[in-house]
């Protein structure tokens, strides 16, 4: 006999359920209509790829690539990973469909969830979504990173979160950044014993990642590293200083953060960060940055390219922990029939509430007047509908609004209109 057993989700996944749900479909409706407006157009994307995209891509030597990514082979012994993040699936899609030929900057976002076995911890999980958006294309012109960061912080703006920073840094070119991490090597060779193991590896690895280090003990040696803002070559100099120009335009409020990196070496110039309340020490809620070298490392052709990553599960978070939340939709119109002469007439009138864009609930059953307002009240609906031998006999309907108890008999064309102009004034 096989026992029986409660099957649970998988330690870092987690049911979205409702009344969250409405939120999670709210912010990423908002985020479509946002990058909308500025010319974005939205990209489907599997969920797995060769696993060699991701780690010719994000970083063969990467704790994404190394300790994070779910890989197994496929029946024809392919390496494939779910994605730990979209960018790298972006840039293949961009190659191999050919959009370089397409007229202008290809300015395109994604929604979708990414896997990384990471410790779970307040809003972080191994199944976790994103929001994102990357421009490619000939140019690195600092308006059009500027107005992806403005583009950004209207988005926040829309959804409630207005207790944001935004930081910014330069992280130079493949002309002065390597110079600039050889000297950061020499540096931090010269306190590598007062270093933990993970930033002793980094600077044989990947000397950047140690200014990422959040230990502690760590923090008043890094403050006196080198910065790379005293090391950009003149090029990248004036970059920085345009972009911030064109934030100062557009009335973009930002901070800088010399330590503000990306450690993988497709990375040029512009680096950001967005951060909010509410989150603990693991505040950031969206990262990104110019990745001129991206699309030919993947084998397409030179390529400009920039792009971010909101956090969804961080920013869904941060929204609740504000109190800032928005009115949602809910359920509109319970229909209470009583008499199965009345029933017709429900499921009638019901089918044209909904053509008009109505919630509208309609039970399969016949209840007792009294349980059927009672449901009604516990389910939320604004309206019932009450629908008897009275109002089949009159053609009439009892409109009752649950909020005061306020109700009024209406004949059809007056009931559609009214519930019509309602739904227009609440939303």
């Amino acid at each position: 006999m096989t026992e029986k057993r409660q099957f649970r989700a998988i330690k870092g996944t987690r049911d979205i359920l409702p009344p969250d749900s409405a939120l999670w479909n709210w912010f990423e409706r908002t985020a479509r209509e946002v990058f909308e407006s500025y010319g974005f157009s939205d990209i489907r994307l599997p969920i797995f790829e060769e696993t060699d995209l991701f780690a010719r891509s994000v970083g063969a030597d990467t704790d994404i690539v190394g300790k994070e990514m779910y890989t197994f082979a496929d029946r024809d012994e392919t390496s494939i990973s779910l994605r730990p993040e979209a960018t790298a699936s972006v840039v293949r899609a961009y190659i191999e469909h050919g959009m370089h030929t397409l007229p202008g900057n290809v300015k395109i976002y994604y929604a979708g969830p990414m896997f990384r076995r990471e410790r779970p911890q307040k809003g972080r999980y191994r199944q976790f979504y994103q929001v994102g958006a990357e421009v490619l294309g000939q140019s690195d012109a600092p308006g059009i990173d500027a107005e992806i960061l403005e583009m950004l912080l209207v988005l926040f703006r829309r959804v409630g979160l207005a207790k944001t920073t935004l930081y910014v840094n330069s992280i130079g070119c493949k002309e002065c950044r390597p110079k600039y991490v050889e000297l950061l090597r020499t540096e931090l060779l010269k306190v590598k014993d007062s270093l933990k193991e993970d930033s002793q590896r980094r600077i044989e690895t990947n000397p950047l990642r140690v200014l990422d280090s959040k230990v502690p003990d760590e923090q008043a040696i890094i403050e006196k590293l080198p910065r790379i803002s005293d090391h950009l070559c003149e090029a990248c100099r004036e970059h920085f200083a345009k972009l911030k120009d064109e934030l100062s335009l557009r009335g973009v409020a930002y901070q800088e953060n010399w330590r503000l990196v990306r450690g993988l070496d497709y990375y040029t110039r512009t680096t950001f960060e967005v951060t909010a309340e509410g989150l603990g020490s693991q505040n950031a809620v969206c990262g990104g940055g110019r990745y001129d070298g991206l699309v030919e490392l993947l084998g397409g052709h030179p390529t400009k390219g920039i792009g971010f990553a909101i956090g969804t599960d961080r920013a869904i978070l941060s929204i609740q922990e504000s109190g800032n939340l928005p009115q949602l939709s809910r359920l509109e119109v319970y229909v209470a029939w009583m008499g199965l002469p009345a029933y017709p007439a429900a499921v009638a009138v019901a089918r044209k509430l909904r053509e008009r864009g109505l919630a509208v609930e309609l039970p399969a059953e016949e209840m007792k007047f009294k349980k059927s307002l009672g449901l009604a009240d516990k389910l939320g609906a604004r309206y019932a509908l009450i629908l008897g031998e009275d109002e089949v006999a009159s053609g009439t309907f009892t409109l009752k609004r649950l909020a005061d108890a306020q109700q009024e008999k209406l004949d059809e064309a007056e009931l559609l209109e009214y519930l019509e102009s309602e739904r227009q004034r609440i939303h």
